[in-house]
């Protein structure tokens, strides 16, 4: 099952530019904006497999904002592959990978365009991103899956300047530019992946692969870190959480590479989906705005 979020509106997809108005198929019932989806997830997803009917929508890419538009928290985790701890100089984590936050105000849709802060060097991360579907607690390794209601691709953008700025980094604050933190284009629930441990992902600037992973490799899959987090704080129904970024990071390159206005950042998961940012200066944009 896929569930896009339309200009504010949930829509169960029939294609990936097709679906049914939520709110309008279901009566009223359920809907019509995602964050109410999941409050009610169970009693959601009890109707929506019963395959209810209604006049399919047509929608545009244009139109997609995060499945998640509202939630109260975005989690977001470092070092989870092994070859990314390494090119970032760190050894792989044992215990709980670092673990801050991307701020609310940072997220945006899969299709944006992004403002290069003037003396930035921005950097891309892909990684999958999974959306909570039920409030988690101390919630055991075997049973995490049963909170989550679906997972997505995300950028954990990053300005690398202002995050590695002394006397100690400012994970948070690097990473929470406007637009820093695009999520897309849908949400698939886990049932509808084939291998949900699996799954192949990468991005390219331009058309030149930068990264080229796969979650098989995260060191805290899903389901580890969903427990982990959740001995320590609450999640609850539409929190984001970003799981980690695989080996090709801009900083990590000799010579480091970073992003440049005019230039395209495509990201891919293999069956999710795809998203595209594009870049522009600030100095271009503020003059665009004159």
């Amino acid at each position: 099952m896929r569930i896009a979020n339309v200009e504010g509106r949930a829509f169960l997809l029939t294609a990936d530019d097709r679906g049914l108005d939520v709110a309008e198929a279901s009566e009223g019932k359920f809907g019509p904006d995602l964050t109410s989806l999941y409050e009610d997830w169970d009693g959601f997803r009890a109707w929506a497999e019963q395959t209810p009917e209604g006049v399919e929508k047509n929608f545009s890419r244009r139109q997609l904002g995060s499945p998640s538009p509202a939630p109260r928290q975005i989690v977001a985790i470092g070092l989870n592959y092994r070859a990314h701890a390494a090119e970032s100089g760190f050894d792989a984590p044992d215990r709980l990978p670092p673990t801050f936050t991307k701020f609310v105000s940072s997220l945006t849709g899969p299709d944006a365009e992004v403002v290069i802060p003037q003396g930035g060097n921005v950097d891309w991360e892909v990684e999958l991103v999974v959306v909570v579907g039920r409030t988690a607690t101390a919630v055991a390794e075997d049973e995490a899956w049963e909170s989550v209601a679906g997972v997505t691709i995300g950028q954990d953008i990053s300005e690398r300047v202002s995050q590695l700025a002394g006397p100690a980094p400012q994970f948070s604050m690097g990473k929470s530019f406007p637009k820093f933190a695009p999520v897309g284009p849908w949400l698939i629930t886990p049932d509808a992946l084939v291998d949900k441990d699996d799954l192949p992902l990468g991005c390219a600037v331009d058309g030149e692969t930068m990264q080229d992973g796969s979650t098989r490799d995260l060191i805290f899959p899903v389901a580890r870190l969903v427990a982990e987090l959740s001995r320590t704080i609450t999640l609850y129904p539409g929190d984001i959480i970003f799981t980690g970024t695989p080996a090709g990071v801009g900083v990590g390159r000799d010579p480091q590479r970073f992003l440049q206005p005019g230039e395209e950042l495509v990201s891919w998961i293999e069956g999710v989906g795809e998203m595209r940012q594009t870049f522009v200066a600030a100095d271009d944009l503020a003059r665009k705005g004159s």
